[in-house]
């Protein structure tokens, strides 16, 4: 990509970043040109909506966890926990512009069809739940460990837990108390029921 387009599109994600943070109603990619110092023909050049631009978005910051994940030297809950933990302060860097996603179709849906944004997030976790479920004792719980660790780090959630009054680490630390729980809880009741998800 030349340099100037690929300028652009990063002005394109990083002014929508901005707008999504801190609007309140629905943001048009015309305005996210203009915010960009780009025409809304470039915009559409790159992007063919703002959904579009919010699944860059979501991309950029899952590959940044991705990263954070792929440096780690330990292993297991602790590196699951670090991870965990720096997810928690990505989606406090990026505010509100990380609670602007929602879909009609459920997490293991999206994540077994392959869904774009989602993947760099799910290879930051997959190796730290694997090493995490098999430390517990509790086998390989798959993309079901994914869908557990999700639900219970979801952005907006995050953001709630923090307007409430708690702080960044009493905010992971509970959260990450509350997954290892999650993890424990659904491998025992897949174990005697037999009824994972398929």
């Amino acid at each position: 990509m030349r340099s100037d387009t690929e300028r652009n599109r990063r002005q394109l994600i990083k002014a929508a970043a901005r707008l999504f943070e801190n609007s309140p109603t629905p943001v048009s990619l015309s305005e996210i040109a203009k915010h960009a110092e780009v025409s809304t023909a470039t915009a559409y050049r790159h992007f063919s909506s703002v959904e579009e631009i919010l699944h860059a978005f979501r991309s950029q910051v899952g590959s940044e966890l991705r990263e954070f994940s792929e440096r780690q030297t330990t292993r297991g809950m602790t590196r699951l926990e670090a991870v965990s933990r720096y997810w928690v302060s990505l989606v406090l860097e990026h505010g509100g512009a990380m609670a602007q996603m929602r879909s009609h179709r459920g997490y293991l849906e999206r994540l077994r069809e392959g869904t774009g944004y989602l993947a760099p997030q799910a290879e930051a976790l997959a190796e730290p739940l694997r090493q995490t479920t098999e430390e517990l004792g509790l086998g390989d719980l798959g993309d079901e460990a994914l869908f557990l660790w999700n639900a219970l780090f979801d952005p907006r959630d995050i953001l709630d837990l923090i307007k409430s009054g708690r702080t960044e680490e009493q905010a992971a630390t509970r959260l990450v108390a509350a997954l290892r729980g999650a993890l424990i809880g659904w491998a025992t009741t897949a174990d005697q029921t037999d009824g994972r998800l398929k």
